[in-house]
């Protein structure tokens, strides 16, 4: 079974305009990219883990904030490294002031017997969705897509 992760895609309307929040990865290997390197708030879950609650917690955790709202589900959408994500929209106002990520360790830099610890998450934005197309991973392009048809179908 390949892997799943599950992940929450928060929006909100900023006077007129529609904005999207993505989190950009922590750690030296993303430290230098910026567009096509952002995400939406996601992680792997296990098997017999309801996906909703997974993703609830990936975002808590990746952002600080505990999302709540009506949560509409987007789909089941495969990423070019073969993995699929399951991601929920819900509608919300995160203070990007209020962010904070859960760390992880790595051995850096490579085989120097160090080990280091990296927020997994460094930064989150909110981005308009031109903006939003530009940052995001190629992968997960569709995710915003599909909500942006959603909310013009007003479903």
């Amino acid at each position: 079974m390949s892997k799943r992760s599950a992940g929450i895609l928060m929006y909100r309307r900023n006077g007129g305009t529609l904005e999207f929040l993505l989190v950009h990865p922590g750690g030296p290997y993303w430290s230098r990219k910026d567009e096509g390197a952002w995400s939406i708030p996601k992680g792997l879950y296990e098997e017999g883990e309801d996906p909703l609650d997974a993703a609830k917690r990936e975002f808590r955790e990746e952002t600080g904030c505990v999302p709540e709202g009506e949560f509409i589900a987007l789909g089941d959408f495969k990423q070019p490294g073969g993995k699929h994500v399951l991601p929920w929209a819900v509608e919300g106002d995160f203070d990007i002031a209020r962010f904070r990520s859960n760390l992880f360790s790595m051995e850096w830099p490579p085989r120097s017997g160090r080990i280091q610890e990296f927020p997994e998450v460094d930064r989150a934005e909110w981005f308009a969705p031109t903006q939003a197309s530009r940052k995001i991973l190629k992968g997960q392009l569709p995710l915003l897509n599909t909500l942006l048809q959603r909310l013009a179908a007003g479903t």
